[in-house]
Order: structure tokens, then C-alpha cells, then sequence
């Protein structure tokens, strides 16, 4: 980056002793290249953080001890930490981590993507300061509406590129060279311009050629920014004004927190902790076969509902979220959702089973709906006693629940005899239930009307937030037993067994055994219902190999889940290590061929509990569970963030096999710790980049969609289909595409809105790249998320006015302190009364910064 006339600004924030780089680096994968470095990630992280120990601060938990300050002083902001302080000892932190990986990787995204990496709006280059703030206050006000929708995916992806382009004012722009030592009032606030803008040919500095160059500015008093590309000629040093990098990071991150406050302000504390998952809570979804046979399954689902209602009910493990979406045939929806548990079990108390009975269902269609809605790591419920009509569907819903992170288990009565036979029924009917019940990592479980209501308690269990354990071998053989290893940081181990199983025996590392026909032994409680057992273990489980032996006809379904803090999250990037922002390009899935970075976030490595080595990652055949690789972890950032990185084997992506990512360590003592991601990764032929308007759609509009497809193996012959939700026409110029090792196609989408479109609503845009002639290689799915808003907007961010509300120094001499912008209220969005409902205090934390 340069600034005009022509020199560089405050580019990149590193503090004064270490070498200057470019701007701030989009994420983690840029320590690579300036070890030390402040990215983009660390400070939209680090704000999410202050903000939730505003919140935390602010409404003590009930029966437990408020949290105090002084004991977060001097000390690196850590999730683990303050859930555990908040919440207690053992809180998963896995959904909130998550959320806060969603917002950053969407703010790297800005320096990556190509419709969006070159733009100065969205970077406030090249001195076009106006039109920057005006797409900063629409990218604020997408995300409030987003969040006010319910529809925190898309908030999250709109707050992560809101706070680059907010982050980048103070690394591009010379309001540090100025001496300002506050963020700048006004960026926030559509009702205000920027002033003292400088004009064509108003000299700002002199030329540098040097790694260094603190007095070549001109003494101006003109805001002004750089200019981003190679012209003019750029000295080999980033910045010359490094030494003003601190400052530039302090200013970055107080706005950012000013940013996330204007939004808890007007969503209030419940929805603001709804945006970022601070709940550990998760939430319930159900899609609802209503043909009428399934009587009996709708009174369970009713049950069980009810039951998660009246216990947590005003607790912090309240659902955050309930979804509900019915189907039949040939119809399917409306999706109701709602976060007020009164109205769902309203709208759930008034549905019926009535009419139909035939096979088959609209179930997947369903189940799509219901995927487009549910926020992530959550769990979904499908009730039916139908194969699925639209099996269609099923590679899009299984990358769609991989995408989301969301687990589906399927309660099927199956008993033809109920319906209505115009054909004659497959056997493998339900085949694409088990295709997707196996990508998403949840069950298929079949079972009759008499036990469906026992069986369906496998709902409370789920909300349980529990993880799955590694079986070895995944799928059972009827020629040998079962193992799973139990580790100290277990509690709370469940059993399912379900298929048809004769009889079946469970032993612990020490050689203690129990039968199927015990329901009370030495190991815990079993209970059956028709052909599904649950096992619950004694706690504390003994910590060593377990064995379970099965005799039985077919293959059974076997799944154990347990409680745990200790679980992981992962992703996959492509490094980039040259040019202006070396960073990870995020991927959703490994592309064939193409070198892939695996990056693991540990959770649960709170203080207190002992040092545990996570030292590498095996990647497990699907379904047969052979160790395809194994790869070393590698440390990066600070140990107790529990971050590591490692580079796959590129051979390994050509497959296109399916894998599972099994976690390995040992605890303080030796003993192994496993963890086993829940669902596999797919391994997709090329890399699509689907892109749409900056800002919302309009009714009555059309909008330009572009789609790039990268190719890094093959030859490919890919043929590209599309679909919307809801059905808003849309068309295209590509439908098959050949492409080459190495080789790039572009396409172009019409997405014609309707004037009668819902306003705040979200539609959804699926582009599916599949290779024709390749049955073994998984299709590619580009998903692309946009809001529907009026326009001009209506509704404007209203303006408070300067706050008189004090702001804390929390972390060095060094930060200084600063006023916050907007007056929460707590309107809009406040329900009710609890802990995180009320008034509120006022207060600004800055924590971290002097850590790092």
C-alpha cells in the first residue's frame, strides 16, 4: 500500500522492534511470514472476546460466584478461561469458538476473494474514504438485520467483512500519522461525513526509499489514504511509520469493540449472545413427517419438546434457537423459527397428522429447509416413516450438513403395512437416510409406534453437546469386538446399539463385563426398546480400551458419545505466502490436488486442568476406518490457544477418498486422549468461488452472481447446476464446463428478486459442480447467503450521539482509553428477564494487546 503523492502510511501493526510487513495479515496462517505479527483475526477475535467479558461482568451467573476483573488483568483473554469461570469447570467452548472462526474467517475472506480483494471501498483505499464508510455502515446494518432475522450465519459472515474493512481504516489510512489517539467518531454513523478529506494535489509526505522513514511527512492535517498495488514503485520495506503500528492496533481493536457493542445495543444481550454462541446451549430442530400415519411420532416429537422446554426453561442451556419444518407429498414447509420457545410449541401443539399415506415423502426437501436455517454444531430431527421421494437431493444435503456442521439423526418407523403401496418398495429405500445420517455424523435408528416415544429420548440426549468416540473398526464385523478408549476428561458415556442384535456384552480395560439381559450390572444401566439399546456407563468410567462383542444379523448401528470440554474444531486453508497478504484461503472442503493446510483448534484447555500433548492427526478411511495418513501437529501462536497447523499430503487429496480426522494426544500422566471428528471430509474435484453484490438485493431487481471453477488435477468434465431458496428465477451461461490440470472456467448468474420478496428475508444461492464420468468423486457445492432490503434502506443505525459512558484501560499503560460511540439501550432484542436481559452498565474492556 502507498499513499498518494506518493508514500506509505501506518500499513501494518507489528509492534516497534520487529520487522515491518504489509497491512494488517488476514489470520493465523500469516505468523508463518511475520511470526509476531497483529492480524486481522487476532484483533476481530480479541474484541469478541472484551465484549463477552463485558457481558459476563455485567450479569453475575446465577448460584455461582461473579466473575471479577482484576482476575483477567495482565493475562492473555482466553474462551476456554472465561467459560469456565462463567459457566464452570467442563463448558464446552466448541460453539462459541466456532462463531468467533466463522466472523474472522469471513474477514480474512476480504483480502482473498476476487471480487472483493481489489476493491478500496472495501479496504479504504485509494483515498475513496466516503464511498468506504458508506459500505461500512451497510455492511453493519446487513449484519443487524441478518442477526434480527435470526439468521446468524449470514450476520457473521457480514460483521467478519464489516470489521476488515474497519480494521483496515486504521492500517491504510494516515489517521495515526495524524496523532489522533481515538477511533474516529464517525465512522459508524451514517448521519455524519468524514472531514478534512485530503483533495488532488495536496502534498501529504515526501518520497521514501528507505526501511524506515519517520519524518517524511509534510505536517499535514488532511485525512488521506494509501493506495494498494505496484504503482508507484514501492520501497522494499511495507512501511516506513512501523513505529506507529502499536498505536494503529490499539485504535483497530477499541473500534472493533466499539462495532460489537453498537450491535449488542441494539440486539440486546440475548440476541447479541445468539449472534456469537455464547450460550453453550444448542438448539432444537425438527422436520416432521405429517401424513397420516405418523400419529404416534408426532406425539413424541411433542413430548420431547416439551420436556427441553420445562427444564431448561430460563437457564443458561435453554435452546437458543427452535426450528420446525413439516412435509408430506407432495408438499414440504413453511420453516417456522422462532427463538421463543412458547411460540414453537404453539405452532408444534397445533400440528396433525392428516391425509396422505402413500410412499414416498418429501422428506430431503424438508430436510433442506431445515439445514438452510439451523445455525451451526446444532442437532436435527427428522421424524417420518417414508423413504425419501426427492433422494435426489442427498449429495447436496450432505455437503450442505457438513457445511453447517450439523448432525441429523432420522426416527423411522418403518412399517409399510401403514401405507398405502402404488409400487413395489426397495429395500434400499432408505439408503440416502444412511448416505447422510453418515456424512453429518448422526443415525439412522429404526424403531416401532410402541417405542418411539423411548426412542425419541435420544433428543435430550444430543442436547446434550456431547462428542463421538473414535470405534475401532468404524463400521462392526461379525467376526470380531468393538473397542473405544475412555479417557479422564470423560463423563457421562453413552451406548446406542440398534439393529437386529441377539445379544451383545460390554467390557471395561479392567476385564468387568456385562450382558445384554442385565439391565442393572457392574458397568451401568441398559435399556430396550424393540430393537434399540441405550447403555449408560457409571460414572466415572474407567479409563482405558472398552470392548463391545455383537452377534447379530446385518450390520448394527453402533454410536458412543460422551461429555467432555476436551474436543476440537477444524478447517482447511491454502497458504499463500507471497504477495500483499500472505494468509489462509479458507476452504470448506480439501480440493483434489491442490496443497492444503489442515488447521485444529483444541477446546476445553482450560487452566487448572493438567498439560495435555496433542501431537498429531490421523486421517481414517470412510467407512473402513484404515489410516490413509498421519501427519504432525505444529504449535502456532501461544500454547494455550491450542492452535496447530499441518500440511496434507497432496497425494492423499488426489483419492477424492473420504476421511475422518482422529485427534491424538496423552495427558499429564501418558494416558492416550483420541477425539474423532463427528462427520467426514469429503475430498471435492475443483476449488468454486461463488460471488455476489456487496450489498443486499432489492425487490423487483436483478443481481449479478459470478462463479469462478478452479481446476488442480484432472481432466474434468463437470456438468453445473444451481438452485435457490426460496424459488426465485435464476439463470446462467454455464451449464458444462472442460477443464485441464491447472485450469480456470468463469461463469455468470441472473438472480431475478420479485417485487413481492419478503424484506429481511435470506436467499439462499447452491451452484453444484459435478464431474460427469466420475461416480466416485463427491460433486462440489458453492453456497453464497444474501439479504433482501429495501432500497435505499429504510431503517438507518440511528445516531446517539457522543457517549459520555466511561471506557476502562484494562491491559497496559500503553492502550489508552476511549469513549464509546452509541448508549446501548438494550431495545431490540431483549426477551424477558434473566442473566444476560436488563440494563446495562457500560463498559469498555481492552485486554490482550500487551500479551501478545
Amino acid at each position: 500500500y502507498v499513499l498518494p503523492r506518493p508514500c506509505l502510511g501506518s500499513l501494518l501493526l507489528l509492534l516497534p522492534w520487529l520487522r515491518p510487513a504489509s497491512g494488517f495479515f488476514p489470520n493465523i496462517w500469516s505468523l508463518v511470514v511475520a511470526p509476531n505479527s497483529i492480524t486481522h483475526q487476532y484483533l476481530t477475535e480479541e474484541a469478541a472476546l472484551n465484549v463477552t467479558l463485558q457481558l459476563f461482568l455485567e450479569w453475575p451467573p446465577p448460584g455461582r460466584n461473579p466473575l471479577r476483573l482484576e482476575d483477567f488483568q495482565g493475562r492473555t483473554l482466553l474462551a476456554d478461561n472465561l467459560f469456565a469461570a462463567y459457566f464452570g469447570l467442563g463448558t464446552p467452548t466448541r460453539r462459541f469458538r466456532a462463531a468467533l472462526g466463522e466472523v474472522a474467517r469471513a474477514n480474512a475472506a476480504q483480502d482473498f476473494l476476487s471480487v472483493t480483494k481489489n476493491d478500496p471501498e472495501l479496504h479504504f483505499d485509494a483515498e475513496q474514504l466516503i464511498g468506504s464508510q458508506a459500505r461500512l455502515v451497510g455492511g453493519l446494518r446487513e449484519a443487524l438485520s441478518a442477526a434480527r432475522a435470526l439468521e446468524y450465519t449470514l450476520a457473521r459472515q457480514r460483521l467478519g467483512a464489516m470489521l476488515h474493512a474497519l480494521q483496515d481504516f486504521y492500517s491504510h489510512s494516515n489517521w495515526v500519522e495524524l496523532g489522533k489517539q481515538q477511533p474516529h467518531p464517525d465512522l459508524l454513523w451514517p448521519g455524519r461525513k468524514l472531514k478534512n478529506l485530503a483533495q488532488a494535489g495536496d502534498p501529504m509526505c515526501s518520497d521514501c526509499e528507505e526501511l524506515s522513514c519517520p519524518g517524511n511527512l509534510l505536517g499535514s492535517i488532511f485525512l488521506t489514504s494509501g493506495y494498494f498495488g505496484a504503482e508507484p514503485p514501492k520501497p522494499p520495506a511495507f512501511s516506513p511509520h512501523h513505529d506507529l503500528h502499536p498505536q494503529a492496533a490499539q485504535l483497530a481493536l477499541q473500534a472493533s469493540i466499539q462495532a460489537l457493542n453498537l450491535l449488542r445495543g441494539r440486539l440486546g444481550d440475548t440476541g447479541f449472545s445468539r449472534l456469537l454462541q455464547i450460550s453453550p446451549a444448542s438448539g432444537l430442530s425438527f422436520v416432521l413427517d405429517t401424513t397420516g400415519s405418523m400419529g404416534e411420532e408426532i406425539n413424541a416429537a411433542k413430548i420431547q419438546a416439551w420436556r427441553i422446554i420445562d427444564q431448561r426453561r430460563g437457564g443458561p442451556m435453554e435452546p437458543t434457537h427452535y426450528i420446525l419444518v413439516p412435509f408430506h407429498d407432495p408438499g414440504f414447509g413453511p420453516v417456522l423459527k422462532t427463538s421463543d420457545p412458547d411460540a414453537f410449541w404453539k405452532h408444534l401443539n397445533e400440528i396433525h397428522a392428516l391425509g396422505g399415506g402413500d410412499e414416498p415423502e418429501m422428506c430431503l426437501s424438508a430436510l433442506e429447509l431445515a439445514l438452510l436455517h439451523t445455525p451451526q454444531f446444532s442437532d436435527i430431527f427428522v421424524f417420518t416413516d417414508a423413504s425419501p421421494k426427492d433422494a435426489y437431493l442427498t449429495n447436496r444435503i450432505e455437503a450442505l450438513s457438513q457445511k453447517q456442521h450439523c448432525k441429523v439423526t432420522f426416527l423411522v418407523t418403518e412399517d409399510p403395512s401403514r401405507r398405502v403401496r402404488r409400487e413395489v418398495l426397495s429395500p434400499k429405500r432408505f439408503q440416502p437416510y444412511q448416505a447422510i445420517a453418515m456424512a453429518s455424523g448422526g443415525e439412522v435408528i429404526f424403531t416401532k409406534d410402541q417405542y418411539i416415544q423411548n426412542v425419541a429420548s435420544v433428543v435430550g440426549e444430543s442436547m446434550m453437546d456431547m462428542v463421538t468416540l473414535a470405534l475401532v473398526p468404524p463400521v462392526p464385523n461379525p467376526k470380531g469386538p468393538l473397542m473405544f478408549h475412555v479417557d479422564k476428561m470423560l463423563h457421562g458415556v453413552i451406548i446406542h446399539l440398534h439393529g437386529e442384535i441377539s445379544t451383545f456384552r460390554i467390557s471395561d480395560p479392567t476385564g468387568v463385563s456385562q450382558d445384554i439381559d442385565q439391565d442393572w450390572g457392574p458397568l451401568g444401566h441398559i435399556q430396550c426398546f424393540g430393537q434399540f439399546w441405550t447403555v449408560n456407563l457409571n460414572d466415572p468410567p474407567q479409563v482405558g480400551a472398552w470392548v463391545i462383542e455383537i452377534t447379530a444379523q446385518g450390520t448394527p448401528g453402533v454410536k458412543v458419545k460422551a461429555k467432555t470440554s476436551l474436543d476440537f474444531l477444524f478447517s482447511f486453508g491454502i497458504p499463500i505466502d507471497n504477495g500483499p497478504h500472505p494468509g489462509l484461503y479458507p476452504l470448506s472442503q480439501p480440493v483434489a490436488g491442490l496443497h492444503t493446510l489442515l488447521l485444529v483448534e483444541v477446546t476445553g484447555l482450560v487452566s487448572g486442568i493438567p498439560n495435555m500433548n496433542h501431537s498429531h492427526i490421523i486421517l481414517r478411511g470412510s467407512p473402513g476406518g484404515e489410516e490413509l495418513d498421519n501427519v504432525t501437529l505444529k504449535p502456532t501462536g501461544a500454547p494455550e490457544q491450542g492452535l496447530f497447523t499441518a500440511l496434507l499430503d497432496p497425494n492423499i487429496l488426489l483419492t477424492q477418498r473420504p476421511f475422518f480426522l482422529e485427534l491424538i494426544g496423552q495427558d499429564d500422566k501418558g494416558s492416550s486422549l483420541q477425539r474423532v471428528a463427528s462427520q467426514p471430509c469429503a475430498v471435492v474435484p475443483v476449488l468454486l468461488e461463488l460471488s455476489g453484490p456487496s450489498g443486499p438485493l432489492s425487490p423487483g431487481h436483478q443481481a449479478l452472481l459470478s462463479l469462478q471453477i478452479s481446476s488442480f488435477s484432472g481432466p474434468w468434465d463437470l456438468i453445473i447446476t444451481a438452485s435457490v431458496s426460496p424459488s426465485f428465477p435464476l439463470t446462467s451461461n454455464l451449464s458444462r464446463v472442460h477443464l485441464g490440470q491447472n485450469e480456470s472456467a468463469w461463469g455468470r448468474f441472473w438472480l431475478q428478486v420479485p417485487g413481492s420478496a419478503t424484506l429481511d428475508s435470506v436467499v439462499t444461492v447452491t451452484v453444484t459442480a459435478e464431474a460427469e464420468s466420475n461416480d466416485s468423486s463427491p460433486p462440489a457445492h458453492a453456497l453464497l447467503q444474501l439479504l433482501v432490503q429495501a432500497f435505499p434502506p429504510q431503517e438507518q443505525l440511528d445516531d446517539p450521539g457522543p457517549s459520555s459512558r466511561p471506557s476502562h484501560n484494562m491491559a497496559s499503560p500503553d492502550l489508552h482509553t476511549s469513549t464509546l460511540g452509541p448508549q446501548r439501550s438494550g431495545v431490540g432484542g431483549a426477551m424477558g428477564a434473566g442473566p444476560w436481559w436488563g440494563p446495562v452498565k457500560g463498559l469498555m474492556l481492552v485486554l490482550g494487546i500487551a500479551a501478545w
